[in-house]
């Protein structure tokens, strides 16, 4: 059975730390619209306080969540044990994208590594957190995080990943406009 609570705990917290990946939902208020939920992994998660969560976001192929974040601000998280006693946690509420060179980056930034291809944090203020059962949810064994995301940003370096941003992330796949073209 779920059980909702107005605020992110002490055990939501640790229970989040615990977890190698989390999943981001979004989707855009036209019902033909594609919903979007995308996985995350490596050291990108923060709770901000009991009602305040933010992650970094790395160049990718689309930009769905920023996006939908600009037109309407609606956001989910999920996290999963894949490891230990099952459980579900969900983090619903509003969010807004925080661009590099803005004051708000300035004060985010410092709080995740250093990678290279970060190209916004994603803030939310969460409204209602949620736990649930997870008992259907399978076990796996962690083994590590991928670095081939990494590689290929340190590939492109910075004059390759803002053209890349330019070309695949200003726009979702809906045509909804994203902050970076926005930026420009």
């Amino acid at each position: 059975m779920a059980t909702v609570y107005e605020a992110i705990g002490d055990d939501h917290r640790a229970f989040i730390a615990a977890q190698h990946m989390f999943f981001v939902a979004s989707a855009p208020l036209d019902p033909d619209g594609h919903v979007n939920v995308s996985p995350k992994g490596l050291d990108g998660f923060r709770v901000l306080g009991p009602n305040r969560v933010a992650y970094l976001d790395l160049t990718a192929s689309g930009n769905e969540t920023s996006a939908h974040l600009r037109e309407n601000g609606r956001v989910t998280f999920m996290f999963c044990a894949f490891a230990g006693p099952p459980k579900i946690l969900r983090l619903y509420g509003r969010g807004e994208t925080v661009l590099p060179g803005s004051e708000r980056w300035a004060e985010l930034a410092p709080l995740f590594p250093g990678y290279q291809g970060a190209r916004q944090v994603i803030v939310a203020e969460v409204n209602r957190v949620q736990t649930s059962c997870g008992f259907a949810v399978p076990t796996y064994d962690y083994v590590g995080q991928r670095d081939t995301l990494l590689r290929w940003a340190d590939a492109k370096g910075d004059d390759g990943l803002e053209s890349y941003r330019q070309e695949r992330n200003a726009r979702s796949i809906d045509g909804l406009v994203t902050p970076l073209a926005e930026d420009r």
